[in-house]
């Protein structure tokens, strides 16, 4: 699996509250957690992110609540991957259950800029950063891990087993 995309740049430390504030989490309307998606860091992310867009961060990502909203929401607003230094294990975990493309790798997370042209490929983990020609080599998910994303969530990989 390959997607490729533009870049929004994050620090470290993006907290669940950022990414969707708690304010919103009386409804799990998927699409409805994404108009408000990381809009207490970045008031113009929802008019700018496009389908197969790229978040890129550093350390901790995902620190906070153990909230499921907070993965929804980004992969409900189109972002195919999150790249970053860390994640907090919570969100690491919940954007597995939930089909979310997540991978480490704090070189490519360092150099990566806000509007970079990134292309990842999951099967091998190279992130090749298509603006500057750099490439990053990530530790890639095994195959079960692949099997759950590419089929959007633990659930529906699970169904799709029966």
């Amino acid at each position: 699996m390959v997607v490729q995309g533009k870049v929004h740049k994050y620090g470290d430390n993006v907290d669940t509250d950022v990414i969707i504030p708690a304010r919103y989490l009386n409804t799990s309307n998927h699409q409805e957690l994404a108009a408000h998606c990381m809009e207490d860091i970045d008031k113009d992310f929802v008019k700018r992110v496009q389908p197969g867009d790229i978040i890129v961060a550093n350390k901790n990502f995902g620190c906070g609540s153990s909230r499921e909203h907070a993965p929804i929401a980004i992969k409900a607003s189109g972002i195919s991957c999150v790249i970053a230094s860390t994640f907090a294990r919570i969100f690491y975990r919940n954007a597995i259950n939930i089909g979310l493309a997540i991978l480490e790798c704090d070189e490519a997370a360092k150099d990566i800029q806000a509007g970079d042209e990134v292309k990842v490929d999951f099967d091998t983990g190279v992130i090749e950063n298509l603006t500057t020609g750099k490439k990053y080599q990530a530790e890639p998910f095994p195959p079960f891990i692949q099997n759950i994303i590419e089929k959007g969530g633990l659930l529906n990989a699970i169904n799709n087993r029966l």
